[in-house]
C-alpha cells in the first residue's frame, strides 16, 4: 500500500503537519480559556495579599455576604463552609482560608439568573479567618469569620 492509498492525495508527512498545526491551533483557545477560568497565580499564592494581589481586586468588606463556618471545627480536614451573596450580578464566589500554605481553596462561577450561594468542604490548618469572597460587576466584596481548629487539617 502506498502513501497515496492511505492518506488520499497528500503524503503521510503533510498528514501529520497538518494534523499538528490543527490540533495546536485548537488547544490554543482551550488554554486561553483555562487561564482566564483558574487563576493559577492565585491558586499558587502562599498569603492572602499574594492572593489579592494575583486576581487583580482589593476587596471591599460588605454585609451582603453570608458565610457560614463551625464556630469550632472539631477536624480541620472536612471544614463545612457556606457563602451566600445578595449582591447583585454575582459572577463568582471564592473561599480563602487565611492561614493554609495556599489560601484560595475555592473558585465558583454562578451562571447569571441562578442563586449566588455554594456550599463546601475545605481543609483549615488552623485556627484562622476564613473568607468568603463575591465578584460583582467587576468589583470584589468580601466578608471573614474565624473558625477555631481542634485537630489539624493540613498535615496536623
Amino acid at each position: 500500500m502506498n502513501q497515496t492509498e492511505t492518506f488520499g492525495p497528500i503524503g503521510r508527512r503533510q498528514f501529520l503537519r497538518a494534523g499538528a498545526a490543527f490540533a495546536a491551533l485548537a488547544i490554543a483557545p482551550i488554554k486561553l480559556l483555562a487561564s482566564m477560568v483558574r487563576p493559577e497565580g492565585a491558586f499558587q499564592a502562599t498569603t492572602v495579599e499574594a492572593t489579592l494581589a494575583e486576581l487583580g481586586m482589593q476587596p471591599v468588606e460588605s454585609s451582603d455576604i453570608v458565610l457560614e463556618t463551625p464556630n469550632i471545627a472539631e477536624n480541620g480536614a472536612v471544614v463545612p463552609v457556606t457563602v451566600t451573596s445578595s449582591i447583585p450580578n454575582t459572577s463568582r464566589i471564592f473561599v480563602m482560608v487565611e492561614k493554609n500554605p495556599n489560601p484560595l481553596a475555592a473558585i465558583f462561577d454562578i451562571p447569571e439568573g441562578t442563586e449566588a450561594s455554594v456550599q463546601t468542604r475545605v481543609k483549615v490548618a488552623q485556627t484562622c479567618l476564613l473568607y468568603g469572597l463575591v465578584e460583582a460587576d467587576g468589583k470584589l466584596y468580601m466578608t471573614t469569620r474565624e473558625t477555631k481548629v481542634t485537630l489539624g487539617g493540613c498535615g496536623g
